[in-house]
């Protein structure tokens, strides 16, 4: 079989003209820019911080941050993966698109005052990082303000990537000018989310009359009915977090601080990875949608196709990270760490891992099998406490690194066998 240059030619001209049709090009382009603005904090602002306050300081700021992350999950309540569906399939009714929009902030408030009250009362459990974790509130109410649901659902993220990223930079003029010391520490949080805040309130004041937003207070009604039906996409977040996160939990409580600090560096690296495959998956929705709802099996065949270039591209990110981890470590911490080159080292298969499960969570979303992906979750959660219990408690702290690599690893498996599972029946 021949296959000529001007065949080839229109197959792919006819390939990207039906890609860019389906907007996945412009909604990529969109979301990669905000999640590179994100990455750019990994790669200047954390830098920044762990040389002014130090290795073990930048331990328990990640260790805030990673709570005060927990905390934005609850608050956002699943609104940013509902949201996006009902205000795309809303457009055309003002009424009911700024229902969908108020509805979404006030369920955010609401659980963000509860949040306040859980911070108050915890100042008197004795909490030895309590005052990283007041001065992190600005972080939890940025996730209140965030209006990215509303930018995605319309597609119209070009405003909202300029201003995400003046937000950093905002970030990173103020951390330099006002963090000194390790005794500046409990601020970096502070800072930063202020400067969120800041930006998503104006973004919030600009699209509000733009949109024609008036002003609407919440329905109780409406109010109960995202409360039930994100229940169970609010437990799967929650546990896909504390899935990566109870360890650092974990060392704080049970471990040291060199070890919490070189842990957190690590998990900010690798966590880069995460970003970026959100980034796709969010970029594919409407297209696999798309596919879905005209044939499974257009579907299962796109699925796999895009599992393959992923986890292919993902793969060359390990293996760099693997053999360029001390020149990684060196640069965002500003010393030879052999403990986070260990760390990163074992954590270097994490993206390509991530990278072949990214699909399966979707394609768990497209079915709407809400049910396997809270069953998994509460499995995992289990099993992420246990395992960092035995790490803990019985393995050499050089194993520490291995914990996320085998929460991934488990999680693969089993959405691999949810996705087969079908099959597998009509055997």
């Amino acid at each position: 079989m021949t296959i000529h240059l001007s065949d080839l030619k229109q197959f792919l001209t006819g390939s990207y003209n039906r890609i860019k049709d389906t907007n996945i090009l412009s909604n990529f382009a969109n979301l990669s820019s905000i999640q590179l603005s994100n990455i750019l904090l990994l790669i200047i602002i954390f830098p920044i911080i762990t040389h002014k306050i130090g290795i073990e300081a930048f331990g328990f700021v990640m260790l805030a941050n990673s709570f005060s992350s927990l905390a934005g999950i609850i608050v956002n309540y699943g609104t940013n993966q509902t949201g996006i569906r009902d205000i795309a399939g809303n457009l055309k009714d003002p009424e009911k698109l700024r229902a969908v929009f108020y509805n979404t902030l006030w369920i955010r408030l609401l659980f963000f005052i509860a949040y306040i009250l859980v911070v108050y009362i915890m100042q008197w459990f004795n909490i030895k990082y309590y005052l990283f974790i007041l001065y992190a509130i600005p972080l939890v109410l940025s996730e209140v303000l965030n209006p990215l649901f509303f930018f995605i659902g319309i597609e119209k993220l070009k405003f909202y990537n300029i201003s995400n990223l003046a937000s950093k930079v905002l970030s990173i003029i103020l951390l330099i000018f006002f963090i000194k010391d390790a005794q500046d520490a409990e601020w970096v949080n502070f800072i930063m989310g202020m400067a969120t805040v800041v930006t998503f309130s104006y973004l919030l004041l600009n699209a509000i009359p733009k949109f024609r937003l008036s002003f609407q207070l919440p329905v109780k009604t409406d109010i109960w009915r995202i409360t039930r039906d994100n229940f169970y996409l609010t437990i799967n977040n929650i546990s896909t977090n504390l899935q990566q996160s109870i360890i650092i939990f974990a060392l704080a409580k049970w471990g040291n601080a060199s070890w919490l600090g070189a842990y957190t560096l690590c998990d900010k690296v690798v966590g880069s990875s995460r970003i970026l495959l959100i980034t796709v998956s969010n970029a594919v929705y409407p297209k696999s949608a798309q596919l879905y709802k005209e044939s499974t099996r257009l579907w299962k065949v796109y699925r796999q196709r895009m599992q393959f270039i992923l986890a292919g591209i993902f793969f060359v990110g390990s293996v760099l990270l693997f053999f360029f981890a001390g020149f990684a470590v060196r640069v965002l911490s500003g010393e030879e760490n052999e403990t986070a080159i260990i760390y990163l080292r074992t954590m270097a298969l994490f993206p390509a891992i991530s990278a072949l499960n990214v699909l399966n969570v979707l394609d768990q979303l497209l079915k709407n099998n809400s049910v396997y992906i809270f069953r998994i979750a509460m499995i995992m959660f289990a099993f992420s406490v246990a395992l960092a219990f035995l790490l803990l408690h019985y393995a050499n702290y050089k194993w520490f690194g291995s914990f996320t690599v085998i929460i991934e690893l488990c999680a693969l498996f089993m959405y691999q066998y949810v996705v087969k599972k079908p099959a597998i029946q009509n055997v």
